[in-house]
């Protein structure tokens, strides 16, 4: 017969993360009291991390005293009341004697290499009267024989529940089975097992029901947030673990109450902020990388996904799962250079370019607003018109200059089409990867000869990559139209499927570094901008 199964929710933790635990006072109070009024079994009302000062309005705070300024007038029915702990961001010092807290019990979430020091402090947690959650981050590294190792230990300070936490959405069913039962052959028997979710393969609630399901003698205890809300893909949700619980352990948890909570105090979070599935957290899952390395590849806006995907394959094993960025940068710029001798294609392009007017188009809002400044112009001057990575329909380019892999996909049956209407292609050799989808290129350039390595941000930057070749063949003059500047407010560009969000402190480096480049070079090369532009310091309207 199987033991006892429970459920916790840790919305207002664990859901913190979307908005840096910022519910606000009236949310904290309607969420909390939804769960009571519910019938879930615990709680979990926030992190006590030292580091941060106190604010009502936030459910993280210094001290467990804390907890009851913004809990303690409200009726906690019968739920059981919890807060987690970070290893190492708490000091013993900030927490009463569980007998005059607010709080049941504390959650002790810890990694791998330090566990056995995170389990003495559940010791003296203990120690003080609560009841322990020992969390065991990222699960998935620990093999079957550090389980063992670890579970000794684990016995010795006998916490309250043991609990697994799937970091990185990588498990399926047959895989947590499998640790499941690794775990309880080792764990002693009256210690609750507890399993966190997250939901970067779509099988947090799969996985959930799979720990109740697991047949085992000893209670079990799942997590879930309320319409899964969490850092990244997001955690089971509640309502679904609760009525999946109602339907087959006999329990009577009021799903309405769920509901009441998510429409009142998140769904306006959820509209500014979402969480859930997304492909961006499923790569790195499947990848089995941190979401730090995809967030920061999938940003450049240059890779297409089968270019990242090789990119992250070649992370050494051991810093998958870390931040290491400094080495991922120099992984991207690696694999980008494909080194290739361009010197029939400069000699090229310096024949056909050199002594004639050049327009270079870019894909800004401008290109449209500001039309007719660009007709004016190629009227009066008759210009060789170049677009960068995107072909214009105001009208026909004579080049088209490629240097993002992912643009030249999105444009690629198109580009195929106009090179038998006598355009032109001129690649950089980091796309050439993508080449034997069309007929081909007619100029590849060094990619590696091209950018600016010193600058972390953005070494490839496709407007200065042009303007080096520019400087590199000669030419003395060019305007520039659509080169709107960045913005963080997703419309930068003039065709819809090209956006990608900016934050402002990438947008403000991207305009730094061109103006820079800009005006360190006006001897050598002069620029007309026929659109305004951030890059010459102005005001765009957007």
């Amino acid at each position: 017969m199987s033991g006892k199964r429970y459920l916790l929710d840790c919305t207002l933790r664990d859901g913190g993360y979307v908005n840096d635990w910022e519910f606000g006072r009236d949310n904290i109070t309607n969420v909390f009291e939804r769960l009571v009024s519910s019938g879930v079994d615990a709680i979990e009302i926030g992190f006590l991390d030292d580091r941060r000062p106190f604010d009502i309005n936030r459910t993280i705070m210094p001290c467990t005293a804390d907890a009851e300024k913004i809990f303690g007038r409200l009726d906690r029915g019968n739920a059981m009341v919890v807060g987690m702990i970070d290893y190492g961001t708490c000091s013993i010092d900030h927490l009463q004697e569980c007998s005059d807290s607010w709080l049941d019990g504390i959650r002790v979430i810890f990694k791998q290499p330090v566990a056995r020091e995170a389990l003495e402090f559940c010791r003296q947690v203990k120690a003080k009267g609560y009841k322990v959650f020992a969390q065991l981050v990222s699960v998935t590294t620990y093999s079957d024989e550090d389980f063992k190792e670890l579970i000794e230990t684990v016995n010795d300070v006998h916490p309250y529940a043991l609990s697994m936490v799937d970091t990185y959405g990588l498990l399926d069913p047959e895989q947590l089975t499998h640790i499941i039962h690794v775990i309880d052959s080792f764990l002693a028997s009256d210690i609750i097992l507890g399993f966190h979710a997250h939901n970067n393969f779509q099988l947090a609630f799969a996985n959930a029901m799979t720990a109740l399901n697991s047949g085992l003698k000893r209670d079990i205890l799942v997590d879930g947030t309320l319409y899964g809300m969490g850092k990244s893909a997001g955690n089971a949700p509640s309502e679904l673990i609760a009525m999946y619980m109602n339907e087959h352990y006999g329990k009577h948890y009021c799903i309405t109450d769920m509901q009441e909570a998510i429409t009142t105090s998140l769904m306006d979070i959820y509209r500014k902020k979402s969480w859930g599935y997304k492909l961006f957290f499923y790569i790195a899952a499947e990848k089995h990388v941190h979401p730090n390395y995809v967030s920061y590849l999938m940003n450049k806006g240059t890779l297409s996904v089968t270019e990242i995907n090789e990119i992250l394959s070649r992370i050494p094993e051991k810093d998958k799962l870390g931040k290491n960025m400094k080495l991922l940068e120099q992984i991207y710029l690696d694999y980008q250079k494909r080194e290739c001798d361009d010197s029939v294609a400069v000699s090229g392009l310096k024949t056909e370019l050199t002594g004639k007017p050049i327009l270079v188009l870019g894909p800004g809002k401008t290109i449209r607003d500001k039309q007719e400044n660009i007709d004016t112009y190629i009227k009066n001057n008759h210009p060789v018109v170049i677009s960068i990575n995107f072909i214009p329909h105001i009208c026909k380019p004579d080049y088209v200059f490629v240097s993002h892999s992912s643009r030249y996909l999105m444009m690629a049956t198109r580009l195929y089409e106009q090179q038998n209407k006598n355009l032109r292609i001129i690649a950089t050799s980091n796309v050439t990867r993508m080449e034997e989808r069309t007929a081909g290129f007619d100029y590849v350039l060094n990619y590696s000869h091209l950018i600016d390595e010193s600058n972390k941000e953005c070494p490839d930057n496709s407007l200065l990559m042009l303007l080096r070749l520019f400087l590199r063949i000669g030419i003395c003059h060019v305007a520039l139209a659509g080169f709107d500047g960045y913005t963080p407010n997703d419309v930068n560009y003039v065709q819809e499927n090209m956006e990608y969000s900016f934050v402002k402190k990438m947008a403000d480096a991207f305009n730094s570094d061109a103006r820079k480049f800009i005006s360190d070079h006006t001897i050598d090369l002069e620029i007309n901008f026929v659109t305004p532009s951030l890059y010459e310091g102005g005001n765009i309207e957007r």
